[in-house]
């Protein structure tokens, strides 16, 4: 059952609420720094914002982790060669960040690794520098994997870096 504050917060959030703090011009930012830091490791990483969850999703008690889980099994975020795909999803109207990490890394990295990069952005985000907080989350993650999965040779992009915005 859904909670009548968060139910709220819910239909507050309007299209254009995303769209503002995503401006194209950051989308494309967000997109380089994607691509940047895929030149240095072999990994995945997909950055996902949602202003709001539906009201199905809502009745249901949809979490923003297990929309998360969701959105990385739509987006085949775990469709990469090693295993080493990494969602980080955003989800407004909850103030919820999320970062899902394929069997490959996460068995490398682990949950509290990935609960520090979430609370890294936060801090960012709670300062107004959203673009600022994906793009040092990005950076980290990207530390991750070139940890585990440094650039060897041929590195083709399996999955598209452009941000998805729900």
């Amino acid at each position: 059952m859904v909670s009548l504050p968060r139910l709220f917060r819910h239909l507050a959030v309007m299209p254009w609420c995303t769209r503002s703090l995503f401006p194209p011009p950051v989308l494309s930012a967000i997109e380089a720094a994607i691509a940047a830091s895929e030149r240095h490791h072999l990994g995945e990483i997909r950055f996902v914002v949602e202003g709001a969850l539906s009201l199905r999703a809502l009745l249901r008690g949809q979490t923003a982790r297990e929309r998360a889980v969701e959105l990385f099994s739509l987006l085949r975020v775990w469709d990469t060669e090693r295993n080493n795909g990494v969602l980080i999803y955003l989800l407004l109207a909850d103030r919820d960040l999320e970062i899902v990490a394929d069997r490959g890394i996460h068995a490398r990295v682990g949950a509290a690794e990935w609960a520090r990069i979430c609370r890294l952005m936060e801090a960012r985000f709670r300062a107004g520098e959203f673009a600022a907080g994906v793009k040092a989350a990005i950076e980290t993650v990207g530390e991750q994997l070139e940890r585990h999965y440094p650039s060897q040779g041929e590195n083709p992009n399996e999955l598209t870096d452009r941000p998805t915005l729900l």
